[in-house]
């Protein structure tokens, strides 16, 4: 969507329409080896995502986000740094602050406890999320076709 090619986020939905972002399996900063030196919230000097505060079962005052909004920047400590970005149109529910101080839960658990951040879309909206996400097979046949690619490049003669 936005950021380097090969950067992917998951979107876990539930059936209260809440979405849950993840970084996919897949998203290099879950190659071995790779350390996290820190995760920051601050998108600009006057935005942070720490500052969010949501109120009352209508979630007042969470955040609007786009699809291209800047959730994180994540700095490993080889230097390279990566954005992970809300990829869905909705409210900020809330960001998880305990990545801040246990960085390895992002990559040790990605889809749990090491999720970055929880969106709710507009409920006319919702379906459409879905509708316009890849499922898990889909997901795996991009996987298998980038690998196929990767492999031929390698193997092709110069």
């Amino acid at each position: 969507m936005k950021g380097n090619p090969c950067e992917d986020h998951c979107i876990l939905q539930h059936s209260n329409r809440i979405c849950v972002i993840t970084l996919a399996e897949t998203h290099p900063l879950l190659e071995k080896g790779r350390s996290i030196a820190k995760i920051n919230y601050q998108i600009s000097n006057a935005c942070s995502r720490l500052n969010n505060k949501v109120s009352g079962k209508s979630k007042r005052g969470g955040q609007f986000l786009t699809e291209f909004a800047p959730l994180c920047r994540i700095t490993c400590t080889d230097q390279t740094q990566f954005t992970v970005y809300s990829c869905i149109r909705g409210r900020l529910l809330e960001v998880n602050e305990n990545i801040l101080e246990r960085p390895g839960l992002l990559q040790e658990k990605p889809s749990t406890e090491g999720y970055i951040a929880v969106i709710l879309p507009k409920f006319e909206e919702s379906k459409s999320i879905t509708e316009n996400l890849l499922s898990r097979d889909d997901f795996d046949k991009l996987v298998a076709g980038r690998a196929a690619a990767q492999t031929t490049e390698v193997t092709r003669p110069s």
